[in-house]
């Protein structure tokens, strides 16, 4: 009976682990959760933006360009352009 009694009960460390691990997934499902809202949200005004005539595909990559280092979005800038050149596209 011992034995039985000593497999029910957790040690203390074996409880912290797994509230841990518990607090820590639910912790994920609700940013998930968030995430999903903020997505929702994102999309909603790219639907607004186009309903007042603007060019989401263009607003779209005004804001990645926007997330850029400067110098790196001149760097892609150039390259673009030299490629750009070679394929006599400009």
């Amino acid at each position: 009976m011992a034995t039985s009694a000593a497999a029910v009960q957790e040690e203390p460390a074996t409880k912290f682990a797994k509230d841990q691990l518990k607090a820590i997934v639910e912790r994920i499902e609700r940013l998930e959760e968030e995430k999903k809202t903020i997505s929702d949200d994102i999309r909603d005004v790219y639907a607004e933006a186009k309903g007042n005539g603007y060019d989401v595909k263009a607003l779209r990559t005004i804001v990645r360009l926007r997330k850029q280092d400067a110098n790196e979005r001149a760097e892609q800038e150039t390259i673009l352009e030299t490629y750009m050149q070679a394929l006599g596209m400009l």
